[in-house]
């Protein structure tokens, strides 16, 4: 691998890390201030919502720079979002314009990995890549959880920041150090290379860029490999954005443990993960990608296992297990996504693409269970529900794609 591509893991650790912790200080925040309880899943929501509403516009922005210049103002729009938040600005705003920041940068960062290694180094590419992003997200969950801790001194705001007035939050220090790690990211997005790849200007127009949004959604759709690896990630990343709050929120109901505490369990995962991660870029060929498929099954089975736990112990063996599926399973669909959707598209209109269906199921799911907790449906209930679709839709894109395989061979 070359360094340019060991210098962009670095800056997606940190910036990763940073958004994981992010999410968890602005629950606290939202605890702090007492508000409903579905404003929770209503911040993930927040922090989602540009990656769908800007997606036509995204992938031709990254396409039309160099993709480290557009990293920079990305991480750029973090730093504002957590000085917002420092200035007493309500958390679900603060945390949308961390989502905005998000939205324009990923493009990019997955873009410039497809300009940089060819076809054939994708799967192992994304082996580091999906393996560090997932541990961030996982460790940021947990440094989240060292922010809103008693760990934490208790600081007042610098003279130099008073933006508003913070006297009633804990949550200083932890804000702090989160503005620490975005500068750091948006300074070191500053020496990301540039692939040298240039593509033809496209009209810039809101109206022709969507329609040509739209026709690209459907070439990826309609291709068999491209249609297959969309429809299994867009199903795991909706599921898996709305477990990781569920996960909180059975740590606190059933192992009574407190939102910090909560927190450092889901650190365990990323050993599964890790492990899986690295597992699926040795021994997983591109060509072979769809052969993990039956890993899908067993993760929606796993997943009500967790209504039968109530040790801490066996809770992180759980995890660790259905992590360890996950990043076997989800790195051979997503490099086989990132490859046909290069193939069929440029590198950041196809990650847009991406992004706009992965993050389109996220907020069905997040707005579903958003409005499950306003109803008072039990918390057992939600993890059978969850675990039955998994298990379910992957059960039927499985039949599906043997079917056509079997099509395919008779014709």
């Amino acid at each position: 691998m070359p360094r340019a591509f060991f210098w962009i893991l670095a800056v997606q650790c940190i910036s990763t890390l940073a958004d994981s912790a992010f999410l968890i200080v602005a629950i606290a925040r939202v605890m702090e201030l007492a508000a409903a309880g579905w404003l929770i899943p209503v911040l993930k929501i927040s922090f989602t919502l540009f990656y769908v509403v800007l997606a036509p516009f995204v992938g031709p922005l990254a396409d039309a720079f160099p993709k480290g210049r557009v990293m920079v103002v990305a991480n750029g729009l973090k730093v504002l979002a957590m000085l917002l938040l420092l200035s007493g600005t309500d958390p679900v705003v603060a945390i949308g314009i961390a989502g905005l920041g998000a939205a324009i940068y990923a493009p990019a960062k997955y873009g410039l990995i497809t300009e940089l290694l060819p076809g054939k180094d994708l799967v192992r590419a994304n082996g580091f890549f999906e393996g560090i992003t997932v541990c961030a997200v996982i460790f940021g969950t947990v440094l989240g959880g060292v922010l809103v801790s008693p760990l934490m001194p208790r600081l007042q705001m610098p003279v130099l920041l008073q933006f508003g007035d913070l006297s009633d939050t804990v949550l200083v220090a932890g804000m702090l150090v989160l503005l620490v790690l975005h500068v750091v990211s948006t300074v070191l997005s500053v020496g990301v290379v540039d692939s040298g790849a240039r593509y033809a200007r496209h009209s810039i127009h809101p109206l022709q860029l969507f329609r040509q949004f739209i026709r690209e959604n459907w070439i990826l759709w309609r291709d068999p490999l491209g249609g297959l690896s969309m429809t299994v990630t867009t199903l795991l990343w909706g599921v898996g954005a709305t477990l990781q709050l569920i996960v909180l929120r059975w740590a606190h109901e059933f192992l009574g443990l407190p939102l910090a505490q909560a927190a450092y369990l889901q650190g365990v995962t990323a050993l599964g993960v890790i492990a899986g991660a690295m597992l699926a870029s040795r021994f997983v060929a591109l060509v072979r990608a769809e052969r993990v498929l039956p890993l899908g099954i067993l993760i929606g089975l796993l997943i009500p296992l967790m209504l039968v736990i109530h040790d801490v112990a066996w809770a992180a063996v759980l995890l660790v297990v259905v992590g360890g599926l996950a990043g076997y399973f989800v790195v051979p669909m997503n490099a086989l996504l990132q490859h046909r959707g290069c193939a069929l598209l440029t590198a950041g209109r196809s990650i847009a693409v991406q992004g706009f269906n992965e993050n389109g199921g996220m907020l069905l799911m997040l707005a579903a269970y958003s409005g499950a907790i306003a109803l008072g449906v039990p918390l057992g209930s939600l993890v059978i529900a969850f675990g039955a679709m998994v298990a379910l839709g992957i059960t039927i894109i499985y039949g599906l794609q043997r079917r056509g395989r079997r099509k395919a061979k008779r014709a």
